[in-house]
């Protein structure tokens, strides 16, 4: 029995040596055969596609994400879409004109944050004092954007106000956005600026169009030089403070995740003014392949990547996170927007923008505002 023993137990370890390279094996295997995927993305994803927990979130799911970033609008208009497993725009019309153009049969409405304008205190009193900013409950902003609008289209200043001391700046009031010709946050803007000057009406011909083009055209011309991404006027904000960016249109996501950053550059004095009336931006994921399906459906069902979308201060409909996410985090948001309006349909959002591009090239153009 004793002389059993001993080759038993030696085939017993040589069988959980093997068991354990085999697992290892098995392991590795499995990495290298996780499948990549390729795909464009909105600028404001990519730090959520760029966190690590994320990257090991999706290799979980068998997943090798490369993400490429692109204004909203260039992804739907100037991209060949078919080199490409995946399309994740901001904004519901860019994905509607891609869903329909490249006949996908699913679409993953994954995210959604509202629009909001990241502002300074001061300004923020200081348009409290002009009746255009209420802080309700002593915790957050609301800008009401008629009057907001108004004050830009009458191309007033800032030393016009009253409370100027506050800001001194004799410059243009202006909301700074991205192109809105690529990039959907200026898209956005375009919309509720359409929205509140066709008398809280959404545009939906080119007949109601045509009576406030000009008064649109102006909100965007009078910028000057504006950049493509939504990354780069936020993070001059950030880093050139209220000189350069007294007002610009952001994600609320942008911000609330750079107020949960250890080394975030938020100021104790910068703060988010939210629009009423408002609207939400959607991501929505536009999968061309098998992968891409599977990235949409990782996103959308995957606790560890839900969790850390909320984390990236995005919103799901997990609405019960988002509000843990809140309050852990000691973050001022309105526990309810209900002032939201839809966008206009894709091809009147288009029409609009082509009508802004006219005078971008010098048809009808004003010069932009000294600023």
């Amino acid at each position: 029995m004793r002389k059993l023993i001993g080759p038993l137990l030696s085939l017993l370890l040589v069988v959980g040596v093997g068991g354990a390279i085999w697992l290892s094996i098995n392991e590795q295997m499995g990495s290298w055969n996780a499948l990549e995927v390729r795909g464009l993305i909105g600028s404001e994803k990519l730090p959520f596609f760029q966190d690590e927990r994320v990257i090991e979130a999706l290799a979980a799911n068998g997943l090798v994400v490369h993400a490429e970033k692109a204004g909203s609008r260039q992804i739907a208009t100037s991209y060949d879409l078919k080199q490409y497993d995946f399309a994740f725009p901001a904004g519901s019309p860019a994905a509607e004109k891609i869903r329909r153009e490249h006949k996908a049969l699913k679409s993953f409405d994954a995210f959604y944050t509202p629009m909001t304008i990241a502002s300074w205190r001061p300004i923020a009193e200081m348009l409290m004092a002009n009746g255009m900013v209420e802080q309700r409950e002593g915790a957050y902003y609301i800008i009401d954007m008629k009057a907001l609008l108004d004050a830009i289209i009458q191309e007033k200043r800032w030393t016009d106000l009253k409370e100027s001391q506050l800001y001194p700046a004799n410059k243009s009031i202006v909301v700074t956005t991205t192109d809105v010709r690529k990039s959907n946050s200026s898209a956005m803007y375009l919309a509720l600026a359409s929205y509140v000057l066709n008398g809280g009406d959404i545009v939906e011909n080119k007949e109601q169009t045509g009576k406030i083009i000009d008064a649109l055209a102006s909100l965007f011309l009078r910028q000057g030089f504006v950049e493509h991404s939504s990354a780069v006027p936020f993070q001059d904000y950030l880093v050139m403070g209220p000189g350069k960016s007294p007002m610009v249109m952001i994600y609320e996501a942008q911000f609330l995740y750079e107020a949960t950053q250890p080394d975030g550059a938020l100021l104790d004095d910068m703060v988010l003014l939210y629009p009423e009336p408002t609207l939400f931006t959607k991501h929505v994921l536009i999968p061309f392949s098998e992968g891409g399906s599977r990235l949409g459906e990782a996103l959308i069902n995957d606790p560890e990547l839900r969790r850390l979308a909320v984390e990236h201060g995005l919103r799901t409909d997990d609405v019960k996170a988002f509000k843990s996410f809140v309050n852990s985090n000691k973050l001022t948001v309105p526990p309810m927007l209900v002032n939201v309006i839809e966008p206009p349909s894709y091809e009147t959002l288009e029409g609009m923008i082509q009508m802004i591009e006219a005078t971008y090239r010098g048809e009808g153009s004003k010069p932009s505002a000294d600023r």
